[in-house]
């Protein structure tokens, strides 16, 4: 079972943040992509994942966090597809809007294995995330 609560920071409200809790796989990926889809339509710009209480993750939660990066580019076009790519060859681009945070052991595997890591930063905790987002108080 996959449950998801959605905040706000408090010192930055353009920042959502979506605490998961269980495992994301093939049975719940529809629910965790929802939830996501909502949070985008209410006009979410810049995200935060918190895996604090995720134990697992399969290919169908990977695929969630990668079509969130997608709506995200598309909506504000931080970069050219050219330089995405030269960037992310380089390991110089990580995604201005969406970053994650509270990975357990296994969780960074699949992440790192999925290559995830390339373009997504990954957090110790919510603060210091929150705070890495340009622009996040506007």
């Amino acid at each position: 079972m996959l449950d998801i609560t959605s905040t706000t920071h408090p010192q930055h409200p353009t920042v959502v943040i979506l605490r998961l809790s269980g495992d994301i796989d093939s049975s719940n990926y529809q629910f965790f992509q929802k939830r996501v889809d909502e949070e985008l339509a209410k006009g979410g710009q810049y995200f935060l994942l918190n895996f604090a209480n995720v134990s697992r993750i399969t290919s169908a939660g990977l695929r969630v966090i990668h079509n969130l990066f997608n709506a995200l580019r598309a909506a504000n076009n931080d970069i050219s597809d050219d330089d995405l790519r030269r960037q992310m060859s380089a390991g110089t681009y990580k995604s201005p809007r969406l970053k994650l945070t509270n990975l357990t052991p296994h969780v960074i595997d699949v992440f790192r294995l999925g290559g995830f890591e390339i373009y997504l930063e990954l957090f110790e905790d919510e603060n210091t995330a929150v705070s890495s987002f340009p622009n996040a108080a506007e």
